[in-house]
């Protein structure tokens, strides 16, 4: 199973810091700099854990999370066999062969706070990959209907700068009345950088302190 790749922050950050803060107005890559003001779609980013979920095409599913050495917690183990496993028939009647789902593990127990979420350990969809290709958002959505599963919730979308605003200013949790973790940004017609990484980014409400204590 591919690991899930690395998302920048839409800001570098300060090295004098040891990369604790960021140094404002200062694009993380030259590809965030030229579409700052390009549109781009927001979803809540979720305070969890990384997890895969893969179908070999042929009935197999199978766990990972963020590396392949990522211990996962036991509930959510039995919870994961339990929407895929027990439910398998779902990819073969969705998909012609192997595919990837890139998910949230999150509840109590996964990460201090994670009952604001839900008292029990759930996942939630963000991303899938069939082969080489990754789906578009739209095609993600349709993904979690027909695997009945849940997709990160949208946020809006704006420029980076909107991005930034949003974050700063600090906003609820669609799960509750808590600070999201942050929102991570797509261009709506996705991207690719010439090493071939996606154009994608994020930024954690953590990363603007003061504002969110207000």
């Amino acid at each position: 199973m591919t690991e899930y790749h690395k998302i920048p922050t839409v800001w570098k950050r300060d090295p004098e810091t040891k990369f604790k803060t960021l140094v404002e107005g200062e694009w993380a890559t030259p590809e965030l700099a030229y579409l700052a003001d390009n549109q781009w779609l927001f979803t809540e980013k979720v305070d969890g854990t990384n997890i895969r979920v893969t179908w070999d095409g042929a009935g197999g599913v199978t766990f990972g999370g963020k590396t392949d050495r990522a211990q996962i917690p036991a509930k959510l183990v039995t919870r994961l066999n339990e929407m895929f496993v027990q439910e398998a028939h779902r990819f073969a009647a969705t998909f012609d062969g192997p595919v990837c789902l890139y998910g949230e593990g999150y509840g109590a127990g996964v990460q201090k706070g994670g009952g604001n979420y839900s008292a029990t350990q759930e996942f939630v969809l963000f991303d899938v990959k069939v082969g080489d290709w990754w789906l578009r958002h739209t095609d993600v959505l349709d993904v979690g209907v027909a695997l009945g599963v849940c997709t990160v919730p949208v946020v809006g979308g704006g420029t980076l700068h909107d991005l930034v605003r949003v974050v700063r200013t600090g906003r609820e949790s669609i799960w509750g009345h808590f600070p999201a973790e942050g929102v991570v940004a797509r261009p709506y017609v996705p991207l690719f950088a010439r090493n071939g990484d996606r154009i994608i980014t994020k930024l954690k409400t953590r990363d603007f302190p003061q504002e969110a204590a207000r």
